[in-house]
Parts: C-alpha cells; sequence; structure tokens
C-alpha cells in the first residue's frame, strides 16, 4: 500500500510537471507548497496598472478593455506589489539550493517538535510521509467514485508563463469562488431580497458591519501608532478582573449582560438553530431560562468578542474549560465569515444587474486576499475539533447535511488511531487532555466556506479560514532571503485566533514572534484581486488596526502578554483578564518539606540569566558538593541554561546525570536509574522534559529550582515526587527555590499573591514549611 501510494503521489506531480525542487517539497510534507495557489484568472480592469515588473502579463489584453482610473489611493498600493513568477527552468538550475531550503525546514521541524524521540533528526517526519500519501492515494480512489473528489493529479493545469499552478478542483474551484457565486444561490431566490429588505436595520445594527465599515482618519490612526493606551478596570461575575485598554476610547462602558440570548450576537443563518444543539453538552440543568444557550462563561467572552475587541484570557484549561471556550470562540468565527462571503455574494448581484456605466463604492467588501480567519492550534487533534464544530455549526439537522469536500482524507490525517497509545500509559490527568490525539505540531490547512459547503485543503488564497500550527505557518512564510517564501496571504487576515499560547512556549516561541511580524503587511503580488471591490482599509494598509485577536492561554507569562501588548493594534480596544491567584501550587504539596526562597538582586531584566548563573555557583551550589546531600535534583526551564549549567558541570568534574527532552530513551532510562542508586549525585532536569513525559522521578533528597517554574502546578507535581522514594528520612529533605523580582507572575502563582508581596518588599530569604494541610 505505501509503495502504490507513494507511486501515485509520483505520478500525480509527474502529470503537474513539477520542477525538482517543488517534487521535493511535494515528497517531505504531503503537499504543495501555497506559493503555488491557484488563484483566480479573472482579469479586472481596476488591475491593469502601469507597472514595469507585469508588462508580461497584460500582452493579453486589448487597449479597449484599458481603463486607467485616477484613483492615488490604487496607485500607491499597485506601485508597492512585485510580481516575481519562477520560471520551471531556474528552478531545475538551482537543484543544489533546493536540497538546502529541503534541510532547513527540516531542521524548523525538529526545533519546532519536542518529543526527545524526534529531536536527533527529522526521521520521524520522514516516516510519517508514506503513511500520509498511502491515505490521500485511498481518498482519491474513493472520492473519484462518490461525491468527495480529493486534490490530485490534473492535465488542464494552466502552465502559462512557464509558472506551474497547483491545481484546483475545477468543480469545486467554481462552486466556492466568491467571484462567480451570487447571493440568491445560497438563500434561495427572490426571497434573499426580501429578507434583506426585512433585515436591512437589524443589519444596520449588526457589530460586523459596524466594525468594518468604520473608517478611520489618518489622525486616529496617527495618534493610535504614537499615543499610549488608557486602562480601565472593572469586576465581571465570571471573568472577574478585567483591564480595558484603548487609544481612541477614554471610557469604555463595555459591561456584561444580564440578559443575553443569541439574538443579540446577530448570529446568521443557520447558527441561531444549530449554536443551540452544539452547545448543549456544556449546559447544566440550573442554567437560568433567560440565556439557554450559553453557559456564564460564555456569555460574557462573547459579549467581548462580539464587540470586536481584542480579548486576552488566560485561565484556559483543557481538564475543565477548554472545550467550552473552543465552542464560543468558532462561533464567533465562522459567524464572521459566513457574514463577510454573504456581503460578497449580495453585492455580486447587485453589481451583475446594475446598469452599465454607472460606479459606486458601495461594493467595497473585501480585503487584498481572500483568507479572514486564522487560527493557531499546537496539535492536529485541535484542527479535527474545530473543523467538527465548524460541520456541527452549519448542519441544521440531520437531513439536511452540508457537502464537505475532502472528508475523509482529513480524519486519515488529522485523526488517530487509539490503539497505537501504550494502554500502561499512565499520566495526570491535565497531562491526558493536553496530549490526547494526534499530537503532530506540523500541519497547516485552508478551509473554503459557504452556508451550504464546505471545502477542505483549499488553497490558502482560496480560503476563508487557516487552520494551522506555529511551525507549519513558519515553513510557509519562510525566512529573509529564502527563494521560496510566501506570507501575502496573511495580508487581509480580520480575526487571528492563538489558542494555548502556553504550549508554544514549550515548543519554539519564536515561531510565534515570526508570525505576528508577517501578519497585515501589504502583499507583494495582486493575486487576481478586484481593486475595485478592496475595502478602503486595506488599501490605506490599515487592515492591522481592524483585526481581531483572540488569545487564550492557561497562564500569564511576560512572552505572551507582550504578544497582547505589543502586536495588537485593533481600534476598538483591547480587554485582558487579570486574575491574582489568592493560593498557590504550594498548598498542593503533600509532603512536609521545608522550602527556602532565595532572592536574585538583578539590575535589569537582561542581565537576570547571567545573574541567576553566578549566584548558583557561587552560593547554591557549595552546599549541596558535600556527599551528605546527594539525590539533589536540579530542576531547570530554560535549555539553555540547561546547556550552560550540564557544561559547566562537566568542567568542573561533578557526579552528575542529565536529561532534556532531547536525550534518547536509552539514556533517561540511566540516568533514573543512577540517580535512584545514588551513583549520580545530581540529576539535571530541563522543563520540557517534564511537560512532554511527565515520568516519576525517583531517589529525589533535595530539590532546586533554578528558576520557578512556567507551570505553577509543575511545582507541586516535582515536590511530591519525594514521596516515591521508600527510603531515606523525612527530615533531611530539602527544597530551594531561586527568584527575582521580574518572576512576579510565577512567584504569585506558586506562594500566592499576599505571599508575593511581602517577599518582594523584603530583600531576606523567605522560609517555609509545608505540612501537606495548609498553604
Amino acid at each position: 500500500m505505501g509503495k502504490r501510494g507513494g507511486g501515485g503521489r509520483a505520478a500525480a506531480a509527474a502529470a503537474l510537471g513539477l520542477s525538482k525542487k517543488q517534487k521535493k517539497h511535494l515528497k517531505d510534507f504531503g503537499e504543495e507548497h501555497p506559493f503555488h495557489d491557484k488563484v483566480s484568472g479573472r482579469l479586472e480592469a481596476t488591475q491593469i496598472c502601469e507597472l514595469s515588473d507585469n508588462s508580461d502579463k497584460s500582452s493579453a489584453e486589448s487597449d479597449s478593455e484599458i481603463e486607467v482610473e485616477p484613483v492615488p489611493v490604487y496607485h500607491k498600493l499597485l506601485a508597492t506589489l512585485k510580481t516575481s513568477p519562477e520560471s520551471e527552468s531556474e528552478d531545475e538550475e538551482d537543484e543544489s539550493e533546493s536540497e538546502e531550503a529541503g534541510e532547513s525546514e527540516a531542521e524548523l521541524g525538529s526545533e519546532g517538535s519536542q518529543e526527545p524521540e524526534e529531536a536527533a533528526g527529522v526521521e520521524a517526519d520522514k516516516d510519517e510521509v508514506p503513511a500520509q500519501e498511502e491515505v490521500t492515494a485511498e481518498d482519491t480512489a474513493e472520492e473519484a467514485l462518490g461525491q468527495e473528489q480529493d486534490d490530485g493529479a490534473d492535465a488542464s493545469c494552466d502552465l502559462s508563463h512557464g509558472a506551474i499552478e497547483e491545481f484546483t478542483d475545477v468543480k469545486h474551484e467554481s462552486e466556492f469562488s466568491l467571484e462567480t457565486n451570487f447571493m440568491e444561490e445560497e438563500s434561495g431566490g427572490c426571497d434573499a431580497d426580501k429578507k434583506e429588505n426585512n433585515t436591512s436595520r437589524a443589519f444596520s445594527q449588526d457589530p460586523f458591519k459596524q466594525h468594518m465599515d468604520k473608517e478611520l482618519e489618518e489622525k486616529e490612526v496617527e495618534k493610535m501608532s504614537t499615543l499610549s493606551k488608557t486602562s480601565s478596570q472593572i469586576k465581571w461575575p465570571r471573568l472577574g478582573q478585567l483591564t480595558f485598554s484603548s487609544t481612541l476610547e477614554k471610557n469604555t462602558t463595555l459591561k456584561p449582560d444580564k440578559e443575553f440570548d443569541v439574538k443579540q450576537l446577530h448570529l446568521h443563518k443557520p447558527l441561531e438553530s444549530t449554536w443551540p444543539k452544539v452547545n448543549k453538552q456544556f449546559l447544566s440543568p440550573t442554567t437560568k431560562p433567560s440565556d439557554p444557550s450559553f453557559t456564564p462563561l460564555q456569555r460574557e467572552l462573547l459579549s467581548i468578542m462580539n464587540a470586536y475587541k481584542d480579548l486576552f484570557y488566560p485561565e484556559r484549561n483543557a481538564l475543565t474549560n477548554g472545550e467550552e471556550i473552543r465552542h464560543a470562540y468558532c462561533l464567533h468565527a465562522l459567524n464572521h465569515v459566513l457574514k463577510a462571503n454573504a456581503q460578497v455574494l449580495s453585492n455580486n448581484a447587485k453589481k451583475r444587474d446594475q446598469k452599465p456605466g454607472t460606479d459606486s463604492d458601495d461594493y467595497r467588501d473585501q480585503g487584498l486576499t481572500r483568507p479572514k480567519v486564522l487560527m493557531i492550534v499546537p496539535f492536529r487533534e485541535c484542527a479535527l475539533r474545530i473543523v467538527h464544530i465548524l460541520i456541527s455549526l452549519l448542519e441544521v439537522n440531520d437531513k439536511r447535511k452540508i457537502d464537505v469536500s475532502n472528508k475523509k482524507r482529513f480524519k486519515g490525517e488529522f485523526g488517530s488511531d487509539p490503539e497505537e497509545r501504550p494502554p500502561n500509559l499512565k499520566r495526570p490527568e491535565d497531562y491526558e487532555a493536553v496530549f490526547a490525539g494526534n499530537i503532530d505540531d506540523h500541519f497547516r490547512i485552508g478551509v473554503a466556506i459557504l452556508q451550504k459547503s464546505m471545502r477542505l485543503y483549499a488553497p490558502f488564497y482560496s480560503s476563508d479560514i487557516i487552520i494551522a500550527s506555529p511551525l507549519g505557518m513558519r515553513t510557509v512564510i519562510g525566512a529573509e532571503g529564502e527563494k521560496k517564501r510566501d506570507f501575502d496571504f496573511l495580508s487581509s487576515i480580520e480575526m487571528l485566533i492563538i489558542d494555548q499560547a502556553d504550549i508554544y512556549l514549550m515548543q519554539n516561541w519564536e515561531h510565534v514572534l515570526h508570525l505576528m511580524k508577517h501578519i497585515n503587511l501589504l502583499p507583494l503580488e495582486s493575486h487576481g484581486v478586484d481593486f475595485s471591490r478592496v475595502r478602503m482599509l486595506s488599501l490605506n494598509n490599515w487592515s492591522k488596526y481592524y483585526r481581531q485577536t483572540l488569545l487564550f492561554s492557561a497562564l500569564q507569562d511576560p512572552q505572551i502578554n507582550s504578544i497582547f501588548n505589543k502586536h495588537c493594534f485593533n481600534y476598538t480596544g483591547q480587554v485582558a483578564v487579570r486574575n491574582v491567584p489568592l493560593i498557590g501550587s504550594i498548598s498542593r504539596v503533600v509532603v512536609q518539606l521545608p522550602h527556602v526562597f532565595r532572592r536574585i538582586e538583578a539590575e535589569n531584566l537582561t542581565s537576570v540569566i547571567d545573574t541567576r548563573f553566578q549566584f548558583f555557583i557561587d552560593k547554591v551550589l557549595p552546599e549541596y558538593r558535600d556527599a551528605i546531600m546527594s539525590h539533589t535534583l536540579i530542576y531547570v526551564p530554560s535549555y539553555f541554561d540547561y546547556v550552560r549549567l550540564r557544561n559547566y558541570f562537566k568542567k568542573e568534574d561533578l557526579n552528575f546525570a542529565h536529561i532534556c527532552e532531547y536525550t534518547k530513551k536509552g539514556g533517561i532510562c540511566r540516568a533514573r536509574r543512577f540517580f535512584l542508586e545514588g551513583e549520580k549525585q545530581f540529576l539535571l532536569l530541563t522543563e520540557r522534559f517534564h511537560f512532554y513525559k511527565r515520568y516519576t522521578i525517583k531517589g529525589i533528597r533535595n530539590l532546586i529550582f533554578y528558576e520557578l517554574p512556567t507551570y505553577s502546578h509543575f511545582y507541586s507535581e516535582i515536590c511530591n515526587m519525594m514521596k516515591a522514594t521508600d527510603s531515606g528520612v523525612d527530615a533531611t529533605w530539602t527544597c530551594t527555590v531561586l527568584y527575582s523580582k521580574y518572576d512576579a507572575q510565577k512567584l504569585a502563582a506558586v506562594v500566592g499573591i499576599d505571599r508575593t508581596a511581602q517577599m518582594l518588599q523584603s530583600k531576606k530569604n523567605v522560609h517555609l514549611f509545608v505540612t501537606g494541610e495548609n498553604d
């Protein structure tokens, strides 16, 4: 099966006439690079402009079709666009460079995946490709017989100008093309006009239309980019303490609605009827009759989302409210996409019936590219659940199923086999919730949506929603200087959803920062856009001021806060949940253990790393060199600090073992055994290894937290490992924690806000004794 699937992929590549570089990308990732996505080939009069780089494209157009309109904004934008088609011959000549590019992408894959077994290289990713190819080959055979048609090969590919376009299914392409569809096809002929007339007043009050139709002035934009934000605080019943910040609005009057129902959200049909059924699983019998469709948390979250404000919610828990939150933002995102597409389709019909010669700006309803929503999630399982929610929200009843193309292929590549999981694997409940299903972290998929149908694996430039991991986005965006890179599809993103942001701290946070630097930039090519339909906010390069960012995390962290504070420019303002932990995770330590918190004095944030290392080797380590202080575990959150300590221990010839996320299984077993038997006095352990494996380390008598853990519950977990040791005397157990004033958030999560305030005010070491019955 594997060989047949691989042959099918090779045959498809041959039929397409792909270059060697494109074939290599197809083999490595199971799909062609989105750089080659096929976009609408329909020629637009407004596209014709005086661009020297695009002279080859204008040769096919007659002089009678050229109508140069003296619109300064158009010319200003078009002057920034470049089209640089890559020829097939150039790809073949640069074969050696393509191999180097492939190796760099492979390095990115190993960098993003933190599983120790995969850290040695990219063998795991390469081994995974044949399985995906086999599924794709089977899907293509079955879908050719039924209603599901896969993105296979076609001899009718456009080979003009030497650029090989990515294959797109002609049937599905025409069905999901916004340019060739009309509102009556979606809503049922003449009834659409009647419904539009009856709901015109309600539509004017729609938060979507109010947000997207507001035209900012240059003074307001300059004010947002130069002036600082004003903040105000308010307490909501369920979310707790909220901080509202905005540059344009000084006084925020957003308050939670006591009476909240579906109609207040102005949901697009059929969401009003499907949402109560889809969300029924989260509702309790005690839910008030006034809001039967929402949980208290969803009601307050959707109140903020529906106002199109940026939101940061740092209390997402995979065990309790994770799915509840996922359903809420899926509803909001799908509602946004359906309204945006409905507006385009409605204007298509109006423009078709428009008298010739009339010109109007009323039809500006699009961005420079089609993708509107970008969802960043950590694993394939998360993408699978999101797509299932979207399908459920579009299906009115069992009799009225929506047409989902490539559904079988999607289940094969994003699903998981429960039998593959070891039956004897016992891990904490939160671990099981986070790592359920397919945990591959390198993926991306485009989704095109109309009211009665959905297309999976749509090319990015034909997609409404893009669901991807940070690593999946990183390999598409590429780095500066790379020949094949593309980020134009991010130019008109109107809604960015980053879910489970804390997990990216354990993967590679640089990928998230790289994404934020390339979102809402002016595209380098036109991609067949009709500039007469583009909103002025996109033409003015103000898309980032209209983008709504929804950020969900399980914790407060300075790096996550930085994303929300420095990369969110929504003109409506930002809302952040800022609840302080009254009781820390130290209250969950069940062993009788003295805790010593030793403060590090650092001049500034950049000097903390060096100051901590020097303090450790000068003040802390000498106290543990004695043989009586054996069985000492050193917990190190940062991998760079771990490498620095490991090198120092080797240089000083200390008796130690070390385990990190890249350590192979044999090395892990040896290190654990040597530490338990006392053959190694010290054991260096990284936080990422504990996050991905959650092994119980036996034999701990002395514990050193080189830095406070990222996840507060890891503190109690590591301390409670001491009870797994059969030998030893409890009175000899010790725990030492290093912290600085810049660790206030992590410290509060461990010891509580009251003790944190006392510890930060006092410069002395703090000694706490936990009996397991108090905090």
